[in-house]
């Protein structure tokens, strides 16, 4: 049984949760405590608590807890990735990657303690200074989603902390394993009693409660732009500081001149790797007509020897659907996109292993157009469209066509339409020949439109969203 972590101890819950293996079902890798909205309320007490103290204590206290946590996720990164891999679904290598980015983002924020800077400047006023400083927000609710469950986490919890915040974590049902893993690391860095605290649960109960509670200064969420919005809306009557990064339809754009080996990698990298379950993933290949049908059939050819297999193996390229409920989900869209009139090129079909799990091969549509339900809603699984067009100046416009503005890729060897792309693709992030999925830990991240609400993500754009500005008047 694995416990909550409030006020410094780990506590039994209200109820108890499955933690089950996508891979084999079988396999139950642990039982979870769940949360109510009243230790919600405990843990929201016990940071509000810890807040003085954190807020105004030893920078290099800050920094050495947080370098320590990052070195220590940074050493047992093999294990951590394969409990990832095990309850989420990606493959190993993968699993393993995600667990090194997370140390690497608690290492890069121990040195960001230490690089807070301020302005001092002149006034109009003769005799009088002016400081310009940034200053912790308070206590900050993280709602973190399951398809990065040690990552995601990560680059929420880290600057947080390290901007002198204290925290109050809910990590999504169905990846308890990876958000407890990190909780036990961090309550055995010297991190002091209330600064961080772990509740596990239902969002309508333990969310809600960090959405509710006027104690709750500032709220981060990844997730659904359905969840999105009822934090939005939950939050607006009191003020609190909203940060959300939600839904993707993330096109790339693939012209005539472009390395056919170098597309095929680009998009199916980005489509169908991490089983397609990432808000980056390329879902929409908008191609011109000239290299179309040479890019559809090196896609069918290169979709055709993935290997789709349980997540620990040697070997496997894709893994599990992270649920039957996403699966079905996949299930009932590679339906739309038939009934819809694409062209199912390949894949999308339920395959079975040596143990049951939640496996589907990666499905690819051609011939389809913008106004399809699968070329404009978010389906979050390996199902991705082809969508032929003339020219450039079509292409861009297809893929500014959507509410979601997140990530956008271009496959080409023109300087000129590549630069144009840069400037004009209506996305918070552009790739040039670079799959949209895969990110760096020390660039922000985030997107526009529907995308995202707030302030960046990551990197020293983090301190725009848990700091504050404080501006000082001195007379000399």
């Amino acid at each position: 049984m694995k416990n909550n972590f409030i006020h410094g101890e780990f506590v039994p819950g209200t109820s108890v949760r499955e933690n089950v293996n996508p891979s084999d079902v079988s396999d139950i890798i642990d039982h979870y405590a769940q949360a109510d909205q009243a230790q919600a309320g405990l843990a929201i007490a016990a940071a509000r608590a810890a807040f003085p103290g954190w807020s105004t204590g030893n920078i290099q206290q800050r920094a050495d807890i947080l370098d320590r946590i990052g070195s220590e996720i940074l050493a047992r990164k093999e294990e951590l990735g394969h409990l990832l891999s095990r309850e989420e679904g990606k493959t190993l290598p993968e699993g393993i990657g995600e667990a090194a980015r997370a140390g690497q983002i608690f290492k890069f924020f121990a040195a960001e303690v230490l690089r807070q800077r301020g302005e001092r400047l002149p006034s109009v006023r003769s005799g009088v200074d002016v400081e310009i400083t940034r200053e912790p927000v308070g206590v900050i609710g993280i709602i973190t989603p399951w398809n990065f469950p040690i990552a995601i986490p990560a680059w929420k919890i880290a600057p947080a902390l390290a901007y002198g915040n204290c925290v109050v974590f809910k990590p999504a049902d169905l990846v308890p394993g990876s958000a407890w893993a990190l909780a036990e690391i961090i309550s055995r860095s010297g991190l002091p009693a209330g600064v961080f605290n772990l509740v596990m649960g239902r969002g309508g109960e333990v969310g809600q409660a960090l959405i509710d509670h006027p104690d709750v200064n500032a709220i981060t969420l990844t997730g659904s732009v359905t969840t999105g919005r009822r934090v939005l809306a939950g939050t607006a009557a009191r003020f609190a500081k909203v940060q959300l990064e939600m839904g993707g339809k993330n096109p790339t754009v693939v012209l005539d001149d472009a390395d056919l080996d170098v597309a095929v990698n680009c998009v199916v990298q980005a489509a169908y790797f991490s089983t397609g379950q990432r808000c980056t993933a390329t879902s929409r290949f908008i191609v011109q007509k000239g290299i179309y049908p040479r890019f559809i059939d090196a896609m069918h050819q290169r979709l055709q020897a993935l290997k789709i297999d349980d997540a620990l193996k040697p070997g496997t390229d894709i893994g599990p659907v992270v649920d039957q409920s996403q699966l079905q989900q996949d299930l009932d869209y590679i339906a739309i996109g038939a009934q819809e009139g694409a062209r199912l090129v390949c894949g999308g079909e339920r395959v079975r292993r040596d143990k049951e799990g939640f496996y589907l091969t990666p499905a690819l549509f051609a011939d389809a157009h913008g106004a399809m339900r699968i070329a404009r809603e978010e389906i979050f699984g390996p199902v991705a469209c082809a969508i032929p067009v003339a020219d450039y100046e079509e292409a861009l416009a297809v893929s500014n066509d959507t509410e979601f503005g997140l990530s956008a890729g271009i496959c080409t060897t023109s300087l000129k339409y590549a630069t144009h792309f840069k400037r004009h693709a209506q996305a918070g992030m552009v790739m040039v020949n670079v799959p949209t999925a895969g990110v760096d830990y020390h660039v922000p991240f985030g997107g526009r439109k529907g995308s995202s609400y707030g302030s960046r993500e990551q990197g020293s754009y983090a301190a725009e969203f848990f700091t504050t500005v404080k501006t000082a008047y001195t007379a000399a």
